[in-house]
Parts: structure tokens; sequence; C-alpha cells
């Protein structure tokens, strides 16, 4: 008990404590007493307000290899696209009508899109949208790409370091990608005065206690403004395709855990939590959640943005979206609101 006692007391932990409390997290007591102190954070610091991004995903075209991607490039079953300029301005307004304040462009790390035209595209949304928030979440790059980013407009950058421990990022990553660069990566978007993201999958193949705990060390550290987790679901053209999807369980208890280790974060209940429970969603923002991230992607696109199986909101219109989700996270005593909804300092 006393390493939740130091949690909940918001004292720095070791990574044996950490450990000590994963290994509580299937103890009901435990977990109802975090996640009760994880509401009352949340509602501390955000009341009842849920944010919304509106999520672009512009291309699916990616040089890495990643072993868990559906984009990955050694997929030759992947139906590539890149959305043009106009097609991602088409998106941002229609988002805006919506009541979208935070537009979120994702992609695969895709040379195509040179810097030249990422920043043309940041200054176009931004002249466009001025009170809007531009969130990038195109991976890895120089700091002097991520300067030009912030410099034209950029506000946010997520980029999921996956796992912090090296073992376990060599099961999930071709020896070519590195942790201490993703980690740089990270600690560069920091100084340069992006809210940062990062995040991992619960249950990926390979994790293990040890190294979630390591997971929760790095956040620690980091201080990220965002964290993105979700439960680790298979892709079945990846050399993953077989093996078992994370737990929904697991991916609540942790969220209630990162809630209280970092009381101010933007914590989505993600679209893979809602994918592998129909009331996943609900469930991630009564776990200490405060963000969702509809889909603003043309339709023709959705399913060619293909990460992991069976991911929901494909086929529905930005707006079905939207009206669906206001009534469902309603239904749990939280609203919807067009702001921003950026991280509490």
């Amino acid at each position: 008990m006393k390493a939740v006692d130091k949690l909940i007391q918001r004292q720095k932990l070791t990574k044996e404590e950490f450990i000590e409390i994963l290994k509580q997290q299937d103890d009901p007591d435990i977990r109802e007493l975090l996640k009760e102190e994880a509401i009352r954070l949340r509602k501390h610091y955000y009341g009842t307000k849920v944010f919304t991004r509106g999520l672009i995903e512009f291309t699916n075209h990616c040089k890495n290899d990643c072993y868990y991607c559906g984009i990955r490039r050694s997929n030759k079953n992947a139906k590539r696209f890149r959305l043009s300029q106009e097609d991602i301005l088409a998106c941002c307004e229609n988002g805006y009508e919506l009541g979208f304040r935070t537009f979120v462009l994702q992609g695969g790390e895709d040379v195509w899109y040179t810097d030249a035209k990422l920043v043309e595209i940041i200054r176009r949304i931004k002249t466009l949208y001025p009170e809007c928030a531009v969130t990038l979440s195109v991976g890895e790059k120089s700091y002097e790409s991520y300067k030009a980013y912030k410099e034209a407009g950029a506000d946010r950058y997520l980029l999921r370091h996956e796992t912090a421990d090296e073992q376990h990022y060599g099961v999930l990553h071709p020896a070519e990608m590195s942790l201490a660069n993703r980690k740089q990566c990270l600690y560069d978007l920091k100084k340069l005065g992006y809210q940062v993201g990062a995040g991992f999958m619960v249950g990926s193949p390979g994790q293990s206690v040890e190294t979630l705990a390591e997971d929760l060390l790095f956040l620690q550290e980091l201080q990220p403004q965002m964290v993105g987790i979700g439960p680790f679901i298979p892709h079945h053209d990846t050399c993953f395709a077989e093996k078992s999807a994370g737990s929904v369980e697991k991916t609540l208890f942790l969220l209630s855990v990162i809630r209280i280790l970092l009381p101010t974060v933007l914590l989505p209940a993600t679209t893979a939590l809602g994918t592998m429970d129909p009331q996943g969603r609900e469930k991630g923002l009564l776990a200490g959640a405060n963000v969702v991230m509809p889909n603003l992607s043309p339709l023709k696109t959705r399913k060619q943005y293909d990460l992991y199986d069976n991911k929901i909101c494909t086929g529905e219109e930005a707006a079905e979206c939207r009206e669906c989700l206001d009534k469902r996270i309603e239904s749990v005593g939280y609203q919807l609101v067009n702001e921003r909804g950026d991280a509490v300092l």
C-alpha cells in the first residue's frame, strides 16, 4: 500500500514502487481508490469538460517498418494515399464548422511531405483559423525540422515513445530505429516549447510489469502535457498478427495511474479503447481521461489509414461522429466543449 499512498501524495516514485502498484491492478479496492483519485484530480483541473481533437490522417506512406503497424513500409497490401493541401484544408473547414478548435495532422513518416510542404500547410491552417491549435504527429524529425514547424505555428506534437525499455523497444522495432533517438526527439520538442505528447500501447508483445514501470518512470521524468495510451490491437498484415490484444481493464487502470502521476495531463480516451470495447471511450473518461479524437479525414481514405484491425468510425461522417460522441459523453456526466483545450500549467 505504501507505493499507492506515495502516488496519491504525488511523491517521486522508483521503478520498484511502480512495479508494486502495477502488481496490484487486479485488487478491486486499489483500482477503485486510484479511479476515485483520478476523477477528483481531473475534475479539479478540468471540471466536466471533454476536449475534442479533429484528427486528419493525411498520409499512410511510411519509411519505417515498425513490427506492430499496419502502414509499415514492408506491408505490400496497404493501399497508400496522400491528401493534398486543399484536402487537408477542407477537413479543417468541416471541423471548424462542427466546433473543433484543435486539428491533429497525423501521418506516417512520409518523406514526400518535406519540411517546406508541412510548413506551408501549418501556416495556411493558422492563417485561416488563428484561434485553433495545430497538433502534429509525423514521427521522428531533426531539431531543425521541429523548430521550423514551431515557427510556422504548430502548437503541440504527439510522439508515442511506445516503450521506455531498450530491450522491449527492439522487440517492437527494426534495428535501424532507436529508443535513444525517440527520447531525444521528445526532449527536443519540449525544449522548443511544444505541448508534448508521449505514450505507449498496453499489452504490446514482450511487455511486462517491468517494462511498464519503465514507461511510468519515463513519463515521470519527461513530464509531458499529453499522454496517449490504448490497448495493443494486432494487424493482420504484421508479424504480430497472431498475438493477443491488450486488455481494456489494464488500460483503464493505467489511465488512472497516469492522471494521478501527471494531474494536469491531457489524456485521450483513444479510438483503440473504443475499438476493443463498445463503451471503451466512456470507460476511459470515467477512469480519468479528458480528450476524445474524432476523425475528420475524408471517408474515402479512412479505411486505408489502417494501423490495426477493426478500427471504429471509419464509415461515419465527421458530423455524425460528433453528434454521437456528444450524446455518449453526456451519458456519463461530461460534456464536449468547443475549445482549444490546452493543458493547465
